[in-house]
């Protein structure tokens, strides 16, 4: 199983469905609604922490299992 992280919401288009998220460790990770654990409307808001495990893609890094703190 992945280790989980830590980490801010950097930006969130609740329109388009998707955003990224700035890791502890600095660097960004893609987050698509889907992704996100939580009941009702799946958004996240700027500079909110979230907690995530991290998925490699074709496109990159995506975070998965996003729990908003």
């Amino acid at each position: 199983m992945a280790e989980r992280e830590k980490g801010t919401v950097k930006w969130f288009n609740e329109r388009k469905g998707f955003g990224f998220i700035e890791r502890e460790s600095g660097s960004d990770v893609f987050v698509h609604f889907s992704s996100i654990k939580d009941s009702g409307f799946k958004t996240l808001k700027d500079g909110q922490a979230v907690e995530f495990t991290v998925v490699s893609s074709e496109k990159g890094e995506n975070a998965e299992e996003v729990t908003p703190l």
